[in-house]
Order: structure tokens, then sequence, then C-alpha cells
């Protein structure tokens, strides 16, 4: 129990101590504020950027030893798998050559082998299977799989470790960084293992899958097929959404901890945050890896690791081993071999389920220390500082009104008048970036940061700086209240800021948030000042309070900053292949505002700490027209570069047939079909590419069945209503022969009819199914057909992949109707196929030709044929 005289009364203070008479501080000089600014402004580029962008020295050969990851073997063997090109699931380069690569190399691993410590077993597989997921029926036949098993000898755990990436492409890409980057690093970490003397606890299962890209397939097909399947406990699951820089940890789990423990742990260089989780699972990242098909179908926890930087070339010409350092490697590999080694050693793996806890809360601090907590423990402590905060606010205004001899209630009422400004100044603070993303929009000029990342800065986070700023300084313009000092005013200020925050926090916490630590951290470094500041007469003393919560902020702006530096530069290249329909300048704004807000909402209220604040707010408002003017009407604002930034675009030479129920031609049609990947579609380009006759597809989509095109998957049907028909003179002619035949009607029974189809084309063909309003599609040869569901706008579509066999591909569709009626239209059936990695007849090279640099083509000839049964 603390004695009387330790206790700060309100009688002992003095307030002449503290406050000259007339109540008033004096602010420091303007110039003082310019070096403010730029303190912030240099720690950003000084400290933030260095660390988000370093990596580890690379080893080279000369450099080996026995138990290190070396940059250099994994470098070189990436050269010889990227260089086989384009790998597409069914294509030669990836059932063949890239098959035989990987084998090449494992013989090799397995030549060098510690024998006495590891037995290496090598299954190459051929899987065939299908899954569902809600109108879309996956179908995948003869994709494969190398599976390695490296089991120590002396243990008898029948609990595996699972290592996981694909070696497939998707078009027109040579794929060095989605993912060949990752299976180069898997071979050097299975090369380090197998070739050291070391115990291992349990066995370690390499998987190399064929055929991820379209679809996840090859995983389904292990995780669902595969005898060593049912004894993988844990994944380590490794892809890309860009090239080279450093692996981000997204996805951790589910609900088993443990997991991110071994991660900080063990891993040399962190780099994950459960903010980059919880934004991958709301779906705001156009991708998936099969991390998804271990969890859902395998029900195996683990860490999802990709890279993520650079996304400009990823599944784009330009994804070459050239734009990715040996640096890159080393990080990876350092990562992955500690981390795999851990969890082969780990006890957990022996039962998984005793040790499934909960979710985890996680994130590293410039990428030198990864900090971890249950979610459990993530509420406790959001409520614990949000009642911190509370507290010593309220003990704040306890002393103002001791030393400034006013009552309690006129600084509740002083800080409730404030508490209205800051609110403004918060919503003014993530609105006026939206406004401008919006306007941008608007004008058709999305994208003008794409190429120029700075302006970033000038059109977003200045705007939220003036939106912090400008009620807040016009309050303090205008007030005329001397009955407390301007310090204290200020601290009231920041008082409200943190309520905003405390508020903002119970309420991401009760729904379950759990990234809402972003929102504690500046929270618990304005807690902490102010818990000093009142053990000390420095809350009391004019603004020398501002000396301490300055320095703690310095913490939380380099987190803040830090974390959504890497969602802008993530989410940036995923704007320019999103599609057409959503305005992707506007997540990028959010962030930008988010981020300021976060980094900078205790720090701009000081700036009324220094004389003409209004001249902070002018320099914001300039460099935010100079911005909105570079944008608008310059170069700079163009979004595409040639080769490190192009435009990404995506479209078919179609051959459309259409047969009628008694089987005559009704329609026969050629042209390009347009599947825009950005906001701006077809725009840069149409000043050089001949569009004569360019129509929406639209009312197309409202009269036919999926518009009737030959939709190539998912992105395609999600888009159709965006995307455009480019008719031409010359029919398409199809490089492969596609041909669907009719082999058996049969009246099963009175209510339902039997149809046997054969199924003849190219690696990609997709079937879609639209039966009448009184039909009923009761069963179908690719399992159950419960397992998807169509609606009123989109019809059975099955996605039909052929891998190291093309064999015809016979299937039944069964029809139920109540009235028995068999001889009238029962359903259409549209086949699609798809002839990838073929550029088209003379005229379709030519208009491919005519295209700017700066594009990037994804295109090849498709034929659509569709039937009425």
């Amino acid at each position: 129990m603390a004695d009387k005289e330790s206790l700060i009364s309100v009688e002992s203070i003095d307030a002449s101590r503290f406050v000259p008479k007339n109540k008033t501080d004096s602010k420091l000089p303007c110039s003082f504020a310019t070096g403010f600014i730029l303190f912030w402004v240099l720690l950003f580029f000084a400290v933030v950027i260095p660390f988000f962008y370093r990596l580890p020295t690379a080893l080279m050969l000369e450099d080996a030893q026995e138990n290190e990851f070396i940059a250099e073997r994994a470098y070189k063997d990436l050269y010889t798998l990227s260089n086989i090109g384009n790998k597409l699931t069914g294509s030669k380069q990836n059932e063949v050559d890239a098959v035989n690569f990987i084998l090449g190399q494992l013989a090799e691993i397995k030549d060098n082998l510690q024998s006495d410590y590891f037995d290496m077993e090598i299954d190459l597989s051929q899987v065939s299977g299908s899954f569902g997921s809600g109108t879309t029926l996956n179908v995948y036949l003869a994709v494969q799989n190398i599976a390695v098993k490296l089991t120590p000898k002396q243990s008898s755990s029948q609990s595996y470790l699972l290592v996981n990436s694909h070696f497939d492409s998707k078009p027109a890409t040579w794929s060095a960084g989605d993912a060949g980057f990752m299976i180069t690093v898997m071979l050097e970490v299975l090369r380090v293992i197998a070739t050291t003397k070391q115990h291992l606890e349990h066995p370690i299962v390499f998987l190399f899958n064929g055929a991820e890209e379209i679809g996840l397939l090859a995983s389904h097909g292990f995780v669902t097929q595969h005898k060593w399947a049912p004894n993988c406990k844990a994944v380590v699951n490794l892809d890309a959404a860009g090239s080279g820089g450093r692996e981000i940890l997204f996805q951790t789990g589910p609900n088993h901890p443990w997991l991110v423990e071994y991660y900080k742990k063990y891993v040399k260089h962190p780099f994950g945050t459960t903010v980059a989780e919880e934004i991958f699972q709301a779906g705001i990242i156009p991708s998936d890896t099969d991390f998804r098909q271990f969890r859902t179908y395998g029900n195996i926890p683990g860490l999802d690791m990709g890279q993520c930087f650079n996304g400009f070339v990823y599944h784009t010409k330009y994804d070459l081993i050239d734009v990715i350092p040996r640096e890159s490697f080393q990080n990876t590999g350092d990562n992955v071999l500690s981390l795999v080694r851990a969890l082969a050693n780990a006890p957990e793996l022996y039962d998984t389920k005793a040790h499934e806890t909960g979710h985890t809360v996680y994130f590293d601090f410039l990428g030198l220390y990864l900090f971890n907590y249950s979610e459990s423990t993530g509420t406790i402590l959001n409520c614990g500082i949000a009642a911190a905060s509370l507290i010593f606010i309220f003990i704040s205004m306890w002393r103002m009104t001791a030393v400034s001899n006013v009552s309690f209630s006129q600084v509740a009422c002083w800080l409730t008048l404030v508490l209205v400004v800051q609110v403004i100044c918060f919503v003014l603070g993530v609105v006026l970036p939206l406004i401008v993303a919006q306007l941008f929009d608007n004008w058709g000029l999305s994208l003008t940061y794409y190429s120029t990342p700075l302006l970033v800065i000038g059109l977003y986070v200045c705007p939220s700086l003036i939106g912090l700023s400008l009620p807040l300084t016009i309050y303090f313009a205008v007030q005329r209240n001397d009955k407390i000092s301007n310090g204290y005013h200020v601290q009231l200020a920041l008082h409200a800021q943190a309520i905003i925050l405390t508020l903002l926090t119970i309420g991401l916490t009760v729904i379950g948030i759990r990234s809402t630590y972003i929102v504690v951290i500046p929270l618990i470094f304005y807690v902490i000042p102010l818990a000093l500041n009142l053990l000390t007469t420095l809350h009391d003393r004019s603004y020398a309070w501002a000396s301490l919560l300055k320095i703690s902020q310095i913490i939380s702006f380099l987190y803040s900053s830090y974390v959504v530096y890497t969602f802008v530069v993530v989410l940036t290249p995923m704007g320019a292949r999103a599609g057409s329909a959503s305005n992707r300048d506007l997540y990028i704004a959010v962030l930008a505002a988010v981020g300021t807000v976060l980094s900078f909402g205790f720090l701009v209220p000081l700036i009324n700490t220094f004389r003409r604040p209004s001249f902070v707010i002018l320099a914001l408002i300039g460099i935010t027209a100079l911005s909105m003017f570079l944008a608008s009407s310059t170069q700079l604002g163009f979004p595409y570069r040639p080769k490190t930034s192009g435009q990404r675009v995506s479209y078919l030479q179609v051959r459309n047939i259409f047969y009628d129920y008694d089987g005559t031609l009704s329609k026969d049609e050629s042209g390009y079909l347009f599947s825009f990947q950005d906001r701006r579609e077809e725009t840069p380009f149409s000043t050089k590419v001949n569009l004569t006759g360019l129509v929406s597809l639209k009312e197309s989509c409202e009269q036919h069945m999926l518009c009737g095109m030959p939709l190539y998957e998912h992105r395609y049907v999600a888009n159709r209503f965006q995307s455009k028909w480019l008719p031409r003179q010359e029919p398409v002619v199809p490089p492969e022969l596609t041909t669907l035949t009719l082999q058996n009607r049969t009246i099963v029974n009175a209510t339902t009819i039997r149809f046997e189809f054969k199924l003849e084309g190219p690696t990609f063909m997709n079937l879609f199914i639209q039966p009448e309003e009184d039909v009923t599609l009761f069963d179908w040869a690719f399992g159950s057909s419960s397992d998807i569901e169509p609606t009123r706008d989109l019809p059975y579509i099955i996605y039909i992949v052929m891998g190291a066999d093309r064999s015809p591909l016979f299937f039944y569709l069964e029809f139920s109707k109540q009235n028995g009626n068999f001889n009238v239209p029962l359903f259409q059936l549209g086949v699609a196929a798809h002839s990838i990695q073929n550029e088209g007849d003379a005229e379709s090279k030519k208009f491919a030709a005519s295209f700017p640099p700066y594009s990037i083509l994804a295109q090849w000839p498709a034929l659509y044929l569709r039937y009425i049964f």
C-alpha cells in the first residue's frame, strides 16, 4: 500500500508552476514544422523501405557446407527448368520435359543419399478425378504428380510432413517465379536434408505437382487418392503471386497456432501477418493455392507461403529468371529448410488434433522478429489496452481540472467538442482518398499510379492528411477558450483520437477480426507516453509532453507504414488482373487512408504546436493538386510500360457454331472475344488496334447460355457482362478437331432419359449444360450431380483438363421430366474447346501484332459448339 506522501493529490498541484497566467503556450516557429514532417518522410524511406527489400547474401557453390542451402545451385536448377518454356498442363513441356528434369534431379539426390540415415522413394503417378464448387465442376484426367518420401531409418513414425509446390504454367508464361522458383527451392531443400547426417523424427513427403494453375487439380488428386496422403499431418505449401523478393506467410492453420510458433522459432527471415491471411480469405486477392485442397479435402493444417513482390510479371511472358535475384533464393531457402527440419521433428505431428486450439494472431516487425499470440490472448490484450486508454484519459482530464482550476464537467465538454471534430477528421481522412479514386475512375483514368507508385502519396496519402488536419486546424484557429492552455487543447485532441481507436478496437474485436492488432499498436504507443507523462510533471508543462509522444510514435509509425506498404506493393499489380467490373483504385485508396490514419493519427494534431499550421495544409493541397495534374495530363499517369508493367490483354479467337434441335446449322460466326483484365479495358490500345465493330457482350449474355461464347474459366464467366465482341469476316479455323458424338439416347423409365456422348478435342474443354425449366439434371458420369448447383443466371459448368492422356472422353447425362414427354427440347449443351499454345491463323497473328509494345497478350483459338437435345 502506498504512503500518502507518494500519492498525487489535487490540492498538492501548484498550477502556477506549469501554466502561464494567460493560459497560453508559446508555439514553435513555423520552420520547425518542415523539419517535423521531413523527419517522418525520411524515416519511411531510410528505414521502412530498406528493411522491406532487405535480402540475405546468396551462398555460392564455393561456399557450400553441409547443412546449408546454396542459392546458386537452386538458381542453376531454375535456369534449366524455366528454359523448358511454357509448361501448360497437357503439353509436352509439362508432361515430359519438366517431369524428366525433376526426376533427373531426384535421381541425382538419391545417388548421394545418406543411406545410413534415410530411405528415399520416388513415385510418379497419373491421377484423374473431379470436384465441385458452386455451379462449377472441375474434371481432370491423367494429370501428373511426382511425390518423394524421405523416411528416417531411426524412426517408426507414420505421421508425415508434406511440402508442396507446382511446376505447371499458365498460358503464355515461362513461370520462373510461379512456381518454378519454389520447385527448385524444394529440390535444394531435399538435397540438403537427404545428404546431411542428421536425425529426423518424421518422414517428409515432397510433392511436385503438375496441375495447379487451371484449378488446383493435381493437389486434389494427391490428397484424395495417393497412398501417402492419409499419413500427411501438416503441410508447407509454397507458391507465388510475384517474382523475386521475400516470401510472405499468408495463411496458417486453421486453428493450429503451434505451426506459427515453429515458424517464429526457426525461420531466419520472418515475413507474415494475420492481415494478409484475412485479406486473402476474404477473396480480395484474385488467386488461390493448393493449400485450399489440402485443408478442404485432407483436413491437413499447415502454412501457406508465397512470393509476392513484382506481381507485374506474374502469369506473363516476362516471368523469367532474369528478374529473380539469387538473394531471393537464399531468403526463401533458409526459411523453408529451417522450417521443414523443425516440423519434421515436431512432436505435435504425432497427434495434430490434440493441438487444434484456435486461431492465432501473428505479424513481423520489419522482418526482424515475429510476434504471435492466440486469438483469445489477442481479445484480452485488445480489451486491456482499450480500457487502459480510457483510464489514462480520465486521469489526464482530472489533472487538467486540478492544474487549470476548472471543473471536470468543463473539461469533459471540451473533450466532447474536440471528439466531434476528430470524428470529422477521421471520416475525411478515409473518404477524401476514396473521392479522388472515384473521380479518376469517372474520368476513365484508373491505375494512374500503376507504373509510378509515388503518385499514391500525392493522390491518396496527402488527401488523407488534409482530411485529418483541416477540421482540427480550423477548430484551433476559431476556438477562444483560454481557460486551459493550448497544450491541454492539443492533448484533448489526441485523447479524442485515442477514443476513436479505442472504440474501433472494441468493435473489431467483438466481430472477431484478428487484424485488430494494427489498430491496437498505435494505441499502445499513445497510452505508454501518456502514462509516463502522467507519472511526471511533463503532462502539465506546455508542450513538453509531446517529446515522449513523438519518440514512442516512431515504433508505431514504422510498423503501420511497413504493413500498409506491404499491401500496396502486393495489391497494386493485382489491380490490372482483377477484371474490369470493380474499381481497384478504391482498394489502394483505402489502404493509403488506413495507413495514413494509423501512422499519422497521433502526429497530425501536433502541427498545431507550431505557428501557422495552415502552411502545412496548403503544402499538402499543393502536392495533391500537382499529383492530380501529373496523373491526368502527363505520361507519368499512363499506367503501362513495356516489359516492366504492361497491360494484360486476354482475348480468344472464336468460332461459334450453333445447331438447333433438328440438327440444322443456325449460326456460324467468327471474331475476337475480349475479357478485359483491368478497368481501362480497350482504351489504352484503341488508337493502335483496329476495333471497328467492337460491341458489348451484355445483350448476347441475356439471350444465350453463357453469352453463347466459349468462356475459358471462372474469370471469363465472372467478367462476362463486361466482355466485348469484335466480329471478323474470315472464319476462324480451329487448329484441333473437336467432335461431340451422341452415341445413345435411352429412355430409362417413364420420367427419366439418358444421353451417352463421346467427346474428342484439345487438352482444355468445357461443357455447359442448361436444362429446360421443366427438366432436371438427375445424374451424370462425373460423380454426384448434387456437387454443384446451377442458378437462374448460370448453367452447369464443367471444366475438363487432360494431362498426359488425350483419350476420348465418354460421359452420360440423365434427365428427369415429370410429364415424360421426351420428344421436345430438353436441354442445351455447349462444348468449348481451347487450343492454347497456338497463335492461330495468319489473320489472327496480324491482329495480335498490331497491339502496342506494352500489351501482354494471352490469346488462342477457341471453338464453341452449341447443341439442343
